[in-house]
C-alpha cells in the first residue's frame, strides 16, 4: 500500500478575522495555499465553504484557525513550510495567534488515494495531546515511518 502524509494544525487567533491586527495573516492567506497548491508533493487541501468558519465548525471555537493536507511525503512538506515564503508566516505566528497549551501540529500516515476528514483531523491532535506521538498521531520531531516500512 501506498501512503501519503496528513497534516492538521489550528491556532487560536489573538484577534477578529476583520482586524487589521491581523491583516498580515489574512491579506496573505490566499498566496500561501496557492503557493501549497503549487508545491511539489502537495496533494490535498480541505477547504470549507466559508474559510473563516472551518474552526468554529469542527472546534466550537470562533477564533479557532484550522488547516487540513495531505503530502506525498515528509519532505515535500517539510519543502513546503520551512523552504518556501510560508517560513515568513510561520515565523510571525506568536503575533497572530495564541499559546496553546497542547499540539497545534498533528501529522499522520493516510492512504493513498483517501482523503482525512476534518473530524478525524481534530482526533489526531487530540490523540497528539493525550499519548504523546504515537504512529497514530505525531510531529515532525518525533516522526514515525510509514506503516510499509515498518513492516518490510
Amino acid at each position: 500500500m501506498k501512503w501519503h502524509l496528513g497534516q492538521a494544525n489550528i491556532g487560536v487567533a489573538r484577534y477578529a478575522y476583520t482586524d487589521p491586527a491581523f491583516a498580515g495573516l489574512v491579506d496573505n492567506l490566499g498566496c500561501i495555499n496557492a503557493l501549497a497548491e503549487k508545491a511539489a508533493g502537495f496533494v490535498w487541501r480541505h477547504v470549507a465553504d466559508d474559510e473563516t468558519a472551518a474552526g468554529k465548525d469542527i472546534f466550537a471555537d470562533d477564533n479557532m484557525l484550522f488547516n487540513l493536507s495531505v503530502w506525498e511525503s515528509r519532505d515535500t512538506l517539510m519543502e513546503y513550510v520551512y523552504k518556501t515564503d510560508h517560513v515568513k508566516i510561520l515565523r510571525k505566528r506568536a503575533e497572530w495567534f495564541v499559546q496553546q497549551k497542547g499540539p497545534i501540529l498533528a501529522l499522520w500516515w493516510q492512504p493513498a488515494g483517501t482523503l482525512p476528514t476534518p473530524t478525524e483531523a481534530k482526533h489526531r491532535l487530540q490523540v497528539l495531546g493525550l499519548n504523546g506521538p504515537t504512529e497514530e498521531a505525531f510531529t515532525f520531531r518525533q516522526f514515525f515511518a510509514e506503516p510499509d516500512a515498518v513492516s518490510a
